[in-house]
């Protein structure tokens, strides 16, 4: 083959490669990133695993990331870093509303859809997605606590940081709800901060121990919190006279739902909280239509409300020696 049938045959094959875009030239996936408020831990592991499957079900560069302590400015940091990586969408499970608002919106200036997690009040995010109804999610726990506790008596109560949203909110539809109904039960110092690390829920919990001789329940917004708070429990031998219920694993939970001193848990799916976050970011960046009713998958049939962009599905279970085990073959 002389030099002139080289080039030719090298330029009508470069021609071929063009014409039909093959194999080795396709167009690179939209790229998401979801910034949680812990990494590391057992509920955000199970909800990177959603977040993964989604992304290679339906076609997205879906990963997770998170602050190493629960912080809020290192948050804002992660999702400064995502701007500047241009990605296409952010998932935001936050910390603080407030601190993360001027971060987001400018990500949404820079052309990045925001998808929020645990963040209806969030600003400067697309849409928020919930797998529970959060009054009944609060409302729910407290009346197993006061079913527990016999309708009296001292109790403390959890949330992740003061700022966390959602735990918060669920911690006021609960005392709320035990101001109207159970008025011989008494919350007896503010809610601590705390639910989100073992370590920290449970030196609080012997604290409240000795500064509450008549201690006779915690409730606590965050999946380490049940577990740090029961930890204590067991460590002072107090099993038949304080009750804990709250957001927990049921893995984690296992060992201290079977001693009878978390008397129950309650939480949604992690897992398919990744999963619909990442379906949601898919639906916002194709323009895709969001309406009540509408199916949304890893989830099903969801509530929209459009006015606040809120989508709202009812998956709240429950975690007891009749369900633990069932739910730990699920993953969870």
């Amino acid at each position: 083959m002389n030099r002139r049938e080289t080039i030719g045959l090298l330029g009508a094959t470069a021609l071929v490669g063009v014409a039909g875009l093959p194999t080795s030239v396709k167009a690179a996936a939209p790229e998401m990133v979801v910034v949680v408020k812990i990494a590391g831990i057992p509920w955000f592991n199970a909800l990177e695993t959603g977040v993964k499957k989604a992304g290679a079900d339906l076609g997205i560069n879906a990963s997770m990331i998170g602050p190493a302590n629960v912080d809020p400015a290192q948050q804002v940091k992660l999702v400064e870093d995502l701007i500047a990586k241009k990605v296409a969408v952010i998932g935001i499970v936050p910390l603080d509303v407030a601190v993360l608002a001027p971060v987001l919106k400018r990500a949404q200036a820079a052309g990045i859809k925001v998808i929020a997690h645990e963040g209806p009040e969030q600003e400067g995010r697309d849409w928020n997605i919930d797998l529970i109804d959060s009054v009944k999610f609060g409302e729910v726990q407290m009346e197993k606590l006061a079913s527990e506790m016999g309708g009296k008596g001292e109790y403390i109560a959890f949330v992740g940081t003061l700022t966390t949203p959602l735990h918060n909110v669920w911690c006021d539809a609960a005392i709320a709800l035990q101001k109207k109904k159970y008025p011989d039960m008494k919350l007896v110092a503010d809610r601590f901060p705390g639910a989100d690390e073992i370590d920290t829920a449970q030196k609080t919990t012997l604290d409240a121990i000795k500064a509450y001789p008549n201690l006779g329940g915690v409730i606590a917004f965050g999946s380490n919190g049940p577990i740090g708070a029961g930890n204590a429990i067991r460590q002072q031998k107090l099993e038949k006279a304080i009750a804990v219920v709250g957001t927990a694993l049921p893995s984690q939970a296992k060992p201290l739902i079977e001693a009878g001193i978390i008397r129950e848990a309650f939480l949604w799916n992690p897992v398919d909280a990744g999963y619909a976050m990442v379906s949601l970011g898919k639906l916002v960046l194709e323009g895709g239509t969001i309406a009540d009713g509408m199916e949304i998958p890893g989830v099903g049939k969801v509530q929209v409300d459009a006015a606040k962009k809120l989508v709202k599905a009812d998956k709240i279970m429950a975690i007891n020696k009749d369900t633990v085990d069932s739910l730990i073959a699920l993953g969870l």
